[in-house]
């Protein structure tokens, strides 16, 4: 072993760790001479015998060579393609321990990226769910030739290498049992299969999704190009094999690139949408509609955020970063008035249509950034007394941020999926804002992410 007084370290050297904890991606950290180590795939308490395989100015990377002293939530990850396929980073934790685990991810966020006494902070136990398994609504699978096999997948951890996944167990088993069919006879009609380094060929990307309530299915096939060979025999046989597909869509996308759509979709069988419902709400997804991926969580998710909205049935609310509505809907019936903004017009014209649908007529809806269209509302009266905030990863807009702190909602509920993020902005808030408490919601087991519901009142002046 290299001589551990050497603090300059090397790729390949070994170095004796103890995890600490758990990173934001679901590696293990230890400190090596005070100096921070991320380890895929180690645990909390462990002792092991690391390998370096990357060093950088402010932290190393390395891989476990053997373990020492194991840790007793380790199991053994049911996924035959785990370590390969990444899409998963904690399928060998038990699930009460990652949801243990999880809101230590949020703790070290707050103690990381804001000066809130952490240990005066209300975090509560993350809501985990009863089966951790089979839960993602929808997948998309990248379609290539292995050995002359047909192989449908996502692409490796940290490489180009597709991984073959027929049957993915946070998968909900109706998309599973959809694309393996869909692969036999794409195979079976022999129908070209899009090669990425000649950038020839039609099929690209097989997504599949259920309606968990409903039971119906939507097939979305990505093509290189617009002529599908042999399409009506393909429309055919996938309506008399899966009677569940109530949905098949064309979506060409013949550029090189890594993103999944391209801008043409077309309508080939079938229904246009897929019904989906949750809760009293019913919803149409189109093939680009964005959806939350765990139904089953989103309940939960959405009930955590009406219960620190603590609505009596007088409140105004805001709905920013609004999409199709969901949110804004769930809280309409205990609101006096809800009102949403997205910048994403599809989106606004879709929860419209989800308004009139469910005939909630206290609720509006207008295109743009919340930072611009608030302060246009409080000008003209209408100052919200609950504001309801669902960022993407990025958290919430520094202009945002400075218009919340201007217009003073007395509540704010802030619903993050990146407890860094959220950290950075309860800070900023946390001039004039008291946080109350933070509820974490495990949106996607098996993996590190975790969602967060925070509940803030204005501190009275």
């Amino acid at each position: 072993m290299t001589n551990i007084q050497d603090t300059k370290l090397e790729v390949n050297q070994t170095l004796p760790l103890t995890i600490k904890r758990l990173g934001i991606n679901g590696e293990g950290v230890g400190y090596f001479k005070k100096k921070v180590v991320f380890v895929p795939g180690a645990l909390p308490g462990e002792e092991i015998v690391a390998l370096v395989t990357k060093v950088q100015p402010n932290f190393t990377e390395a891989k476990i060579k053997t373990i020492r002293k194991e840790s007793p939530h380790r199991i053994a990850a049911p996924c035959p393609v785990y370590a390969e396929c990444g899409g998963c980073q904690l399928q060998h934790l038990s699930y009460d321990q990652q949801l243990i685990e999880k809101r230590d991810i949020v703790i070290q966020a707050m103690e990381r990226h804001s000066k809130f006494p952490v240990s005066s902070l209300n975090i509560k136990e993350t809501i985990g769910m009863e089966d951790p398994w089979n839960y993602r609504n929808k997948s998309q699978y990248q379609v290539g030739q292995k050995d002359g096999k047909l192989i449908a997948g996502l692409y490796g951890m940290n490489s180009h290498t597709l991984i073959d996944i027929p049957n993915c167990l946070v998968q909900h088993k109706a998309t599973n049992k959809v694309t393996r069919t869909v692969k036999k006879i794409l195979k079976n009609l022999n129908i070209s299969i899009y090669n990425e380094r000649k950038r020839k060929g039609v099929i690209r990307t097989v997504i599949t999704r259920v309606g968990f309530e409903t039971g119906e299915v939507q097939v979305v096939l990505v093509t290189g190009a617009e002529e599908i060979p042999q399409k009506d025999q393909l429309l055919k046989q996938i309506r008399d094999q899966l009677p569940e597909v109530k949905s098949v869509v064309q979506n060409i996308n013949n550029r090189d690139t890594s993103l999944i759509f391209g801008e043409k979709t077309i309508h080939l069988a079938g229904e246009k949408v897929i019904n989906e419902t949750l809760g009293d709400l019913s919803y149409e997804l189109s093939a680009r509609t964005f959806f939350q991926l765990n139904p089953v969580q989103t309940v939960r998710l959405y009930d955590e955020v009406k219960k620190a909205a603590a609505l009596t049935g007088t409140e105004k609310v805001v709905d920013a970063y609004c999409g199709v509505g969901t949110i804004g809907l769930w809280l309409s019936e205990n609101a006096k008035e809800v009102r949403g903004m997205d910048v994403i017009k599809e989106s606004i014209e879709d929860a419209k249509k989800n308004a009139k649908k469910h005939k909630r007529n206290n609720v509006y809806y207008e295109t743009g950034k919340a930072e611009n269209i608030l302060p246009r509302w409080t000008k003209e009266g209408w100052k919200p007394d609950v504001l309801v905030v669902d960022p993407p990863r990025s958290g919430c807009d520094q202009s945002l941020l400075q218009t919340i702190l201007k217009v003073k909602p007395k509540t704010i509920v802030y619903v993050s999926c990146n407890p860094s993020t959220l950290a950075k902005d309860l800070q900023e808030l946390g001039s004039s804002y008291r946080v109350e408490a933070m509820q974490p919601v495990d949106m996607f087991p098996q993996t590190s992410h975790v969602e967060v519901v925070t509940s803030l009142k204005l501190i009275k002046e």
